[in-house]
């Protein structure tokens, strides 16, 4: 008998006729996180991946925390194969599940019968496996409402399966599924949250962050390469567009109004964007604004940076607060290094009093003192392209 790992999908079940389409690319991308863990098979069957060690020297655990980062598993559990027999499944239990049910105060078994022509019904499995697992372990006390521990048995089509305690997996589609788009990364809690957000809906994203040297520090831009190495096991691996920023920040401060500063600035990150997007096939970009978190991101605010984009802004977390984004980074590990005290592009040049209700009018008439497509085609030629993989 041997250990493999369930991966159960979620909303992928609902496809209807191109649900192989996803399964086909959750398997492919299961694979390569598996690559530097072993040989690993991987394969689908009503409804359920499965993720086979093919040698001795895999790294289980390795994998299985890949794969509690995989977009598209709704859950995953570590489980024990054996025959399709009432008798193998109760010795599989014993075995696998020995040490949680001598430490278990209260138990209940949960069956699931797939394959329709195992004798028993899903109930009849449950009540014979719970009675021989209580007479192996009398301590225990069935409580079928609030158990300590749970049995899982399901026979599927070519094997039974017992396991315990299944996981709750990263959620969402598989990553490839909805197109490419290009995210904001700033050094901040909210930008690398939103990424994960979006690459949660099936989403490729490469990312954009705006260097403004020597205003800002060396230490600052690997601050956020480290935030998207640390979004890498979700995204998988992408590029991050390092736009040098100083000189339309200085062009800005030398010639614009000091309140239009910020929105200003915002303008030519959405613009800079865009030409990076577009001419690299990508379909959308990702900002991690909340409305009303800070002076640009105001609905006027937010209206005027639309206003020089050619492509849709996709904003995840537009309607959170500070504590739902902080509860997300903290789930996907980004919290720690968003906090590390390095300044970020936004914090240069910022004005006393930064204009919250900006008028487009306004702020074209500003940019007329500006070589805009000069500026923003100096960035785009400027650029550091870093690559991140797993």
């Amino acid at each position: 008998m041997r250990e493999i790992m369930l991966l159960k999908q979620g909303e992928m079940v609902l496809k209807g006729l191109n649900r192989r389409g996803f399964e086909d690319k959750l398997m492919g991308n299961a694979k390569r996180r598996l690559k530097r863990y072993g040989s690993f098979k991987v394969y689908t069957r009503q409804s359920a991946t499965y993720v086979e060690p093919q040698e001795e020297g895999c790294d289980f655990e390795g994998a299985w925390q890949a794969m509690g980062k995989l977009f598209g598993v709704a859950g995953l559990c570590r489980a024990r194969a054996c025959p399709k027999d009432k008798d193998a499944i109760v010795a599989c239990a014993k075995e696998y599940l020995g040490d949680k049910l001598r430490g278990a105060k209260s138990f209940k078994v949960e069956s699931k019968r797939a394959d329709k022509t195992f004798p028993l019904t899903s109930i009849q499995l449950s009540q014979y496996v719970g009675g021989e697992l209580h007479d192996a372990f009398p301590h225990l006390t069935v409580d079928v409402h609030h158990p300590e521990l749970t049995v899982h048995v399901e026979v599927r089509d070519y094997e039974a399966f017992v396991h315990a305690d299944p996981e709750e997996g990263a959620g969402g589609l598989p990553v490839g599924m909805g197109g490419r788009a290009l995210s904001l990364l700033s050094g901040g809690i909210d930008s690398p949250v939103a990424s994960w957000m979006i690459a949660k809906r099936g989403v490729i994203v490469d990312m954009i962050h705006y260097y403004s040297y020597p205003y800002t520090s060396p230490e600052a831009k690997e601050k956020v390469l480290d935030l998207a190495r640390l979004l890498v096991p979700y995204t998988g691996k992408t590029c991050v567009h390092v736009v040098p920023f100083t000189r339309i920040q200085e062009e800005l401060r030398r010639s614009c109004p000091e309140e239009l500063f910020t929105i200003l600035m915002r303008r030519f990150m959405m613009r800079i964007a865009c030409a990076v997007a577009e001419k690299n096939g990508m379909q959308a970009l990702v900002t991690g604004e909340s409305v009303g978190q800070v002076a640009s991101q105001t609905l006027e605010a937010m209206a005027c940076t639309n206003a020089v984009c050619t492509l849709p802004v996709l904003r995840p977390v537009v309607g959170m607060d500070k504590e739902e984004i902080v509860r997300v980074a903290r789930k996907i590990g980004t919290f720690e290094t968003s906090i590390l005290p390095y300044e970020d592009c936004c914090t240069v040049f910022t004005p006393k009093h930064p204009k919250t209700r900006p008028q487009v009018a306004d702020l074209e008439e500003a940019e007329k003192a500006l070589d805009v497509q000069a500026l923003v085609e100096e960035a785009v030629a400027g650029i550091e392209r870093v690559m991140l993989e797993l």
